[in-house]
């Protein structure tokens, strides 16, 4: 991928490239950050990190960047780091997943909220965050007007309950952010438990505000967030719906 980009590329631009080109070996709900482990175990002599995130091929940095003695690169374009060892990702506390500004009529509701599905890539496979646990805005078009909480395993229960109550008809788009993990099989983490150090619930309540609310002199809190962030995935119920009523209409149309 990086041979014919001819450029660097952050990680989660690596795979999502894999994805569509149809290379990936086997299935899994995290590529992103399966392609941050390979390039941290098997490719660190052919790749170079030029920024948080971003590789190149070893070939194609400039003479300046390699170390005379040795045909490596220098000091600022070492081997990448694991994505987990904070290198490469930003410092998010507790926040490990969130879904930002998901349309309400992509969920079938009719399944009272045990389906909340969605990707960390496009064609990547997806994942039912119907048992996270966190918080989560309501927007009316851009403009907030809830917040709430999940703290047991049913953030999609939760939402459900706002399309049968006074909010039914305020609102129709929703963010959430979770603090259960994905594993690469789809399945969510542990709930975090015991003692928390201060750093880790300001980190999350930074991530929370920042990513939430989008102050505009906050800068972007960058490409570490990629491994975290989750884009929805219309429930398929939705999607047979919507055909069967295409179809109703084509039909009475002909007649």
């Amino acid at each position: 991928m990086l041979a014919d980009a001819k450029e660097p590329l952050h990680y989660s631009e690596i795979a999502q490239r894999i994805l569509d080109n149809g290379l990936r070996q086997q299935g899994g709900a995290t590529p992103a950050a399966t392609v941050a482990a390979t390039i941290s175990m098997y490719m660190q002599s052919e790749l170079a990190r030029v920024d948080r995130g971003v590789y190149t091929l070893v070939s194609e940095l400039p003479p300046q960047t390699m170390r005379p003695d040795s045909g490596k690169p220098a000091t600022g374009a070492e081997a990448p780091p694991t994505a987990s060892s904070g290198g490469d990702v930003e410092e998010t506390g507790f926040l490990n997943a969130f879904g930002m500004f998901w349309r309400r009529d992509e969920v079938d509701w009719d399944q009272r909220g045990q389906a909340l599905l969605g990707a960390q890539l496009k064609a990547a496979q997806p994942i039912n965050f119907a048992e996270q646990v966190g918080v989560y805005i309501l927007y009316a078009g851009d403009r907030v007007i809830y917040v709430g909480r999940s703290t047991e395993p049913r953030l999609g229960p939760r939402l459900w309950d706002h399309t049968r109550d006074r909010l039914t008809g305020r609102w129709d788009r929703f963010s959430w952010f979770g603090v259960r993990a994905v594993a690469d099989d789809g399945s969510l983490g542990f709930v975090p438990t015991g003692n928390f150090a201060v750093e880790m619930l300001v980190a999350t309540m930074e991530a929370l505000l920042i990513e939430g609310l989008e102050p505009p002199q906050n800068r972007r809190r960058g490409d570490g967030f990629n491994a975290t962030e989750f884009i929805q995935t219309t429930d398929p119920q939705v999607e047979r719906r919507r055909a069967q009523q295409f179809f109703q209409r084509l039909t009475a149309g002909d007649s």
